[in-house]
């Protein structure tokens, strides 16, 4: 088994296997890794751009089961980040059951959302497993999501001026109630669609319910726990004889789940910080932007809507 040279941008991995990874040299699998942990937390879509990197590059999709198994790196951010909230729900949820009081405090109740709220993206997952591993990766798809939800966050944003410029009092974690979490769980669904967002759909259905900038974000990252968990698991032991086939897959495999770990935690520190002062626009005009600009590379021929 030959060893890997890591300080060799150019060298393939699994030269001599056909695997997903076998394209990649791992140059791109660090760069591949800093993009997912950057921009899933951010609501500009890690999915979107984990599409159109390697178009712009001239890289190969490195496909949807790729981006799932990698965001295990960022559930591990969120473990990290969130893990005395994680510990306190979790042990409320445990002594719910046990003491048969499964909804006896916030905690516990909470633990009870985050399960409900992630029924709706786990059955569509399923239902749209061949949809979403196919067609929707193009980029015409991924265009029209970005531009998309720009528009619904902006106006979920105008709305949340609104209301404050009325007085009227935005809720925090501690007042997210049962449709709340409904809600936000269906929206979640929606973050099936490459380019759409999942910290975004969700943080935006967070504003339209009435929650701070900052409540919707948190909601939304913890949200993100089990939605991760089951997808990138259910991906790695789907193609795990591809991603798996060599040694030298599942140490590039690694390195792209470990570099998207270590970014996406300072990415989570970074918008909750952000958003206690700022609004999402910045992250708005950036959608707009993209969206627009692979239309336009898109019509000249520039990119390919499909690798």
């Amino acid at each position: 088994m030959e060893w890997i040279n890591l300080y060799s941008p150019t060298k393939t991995l699994a030269a001599t296997t056909s695997t997903p990874l076998e394209s990649m040299d791992y140059l791109q699998i660090i760069v591949l890794g800093i993009v997912q942990g950057l921009t899933e937390f951010l609501p500009i879509s890690s999915s979107a751009h984990l599409r159109i990197v390697p178009a712009l590059a001239g890289w190969k999709d490195p496909g949807a089961a790729f981006t799932a198994v990698i965001q295990i790196g960022t559930l591990v951010a969120v473990l990290a980040y969130f893990r005395e909230d994680i510990r306190r729900i979790g042990r409320a949820w445990i002594l719910g059951i046990l003491q048969r009081e499964p909804t006896r405090d916030l905690d516990a109740r909470m633990g009870w959302m985050m399960i409900a709220a992630t029924l709706p993206i786990v059955i569509c997952g399923l239902l749209f497993k061949d949809h979403i591993e196919s067609n929707l990766r193009s980029l015409y798809v991924v265009a029209a999501a970005m531009i998309a939800l720009a528009v619904v966050l902006a106006l979920a944003e105008a709305r949340y001026a609104l209301e404050v410029k009325r007085g009227i009092a935005v809720r925090d974690m501690s007042h997210v109630g049962w449709s709340d979490a409904l809600g936000i769980g269906l929206a979640q669904a929606l973050a099936l669609v490459p380019g759409s967002s999942r910290s975004g759909v969700t943080i935006t259905a967070g504003l339209l319910a009435g929650m701070s900038r900052e409540a919707a974000a948190r909601f939304s990252f913890l949200l993100s726990l089990p939605s991760v968990l089951a997808a990138g698991v259910y991906q790695l032991y789907k193609a795990r004889g591809s991603l798996l086939a060599t040694q030298e897959d599942a140490i590039g495999l690694l390195i792209a789940t470990v570099i998207s770990g270590v970014v996406g935690y300072a990415s989570i520190a970074f918008l909750l910080t952000y958003l206690r002062r700022h609004s999402t626009y910045v992250f708005i005009a950036y959608r707009l932007l993209l969206g627009g600009l692979i239309l336009v590379l898109l019509a000249k021929g520039t990119l390919k809507p499909m690798d």
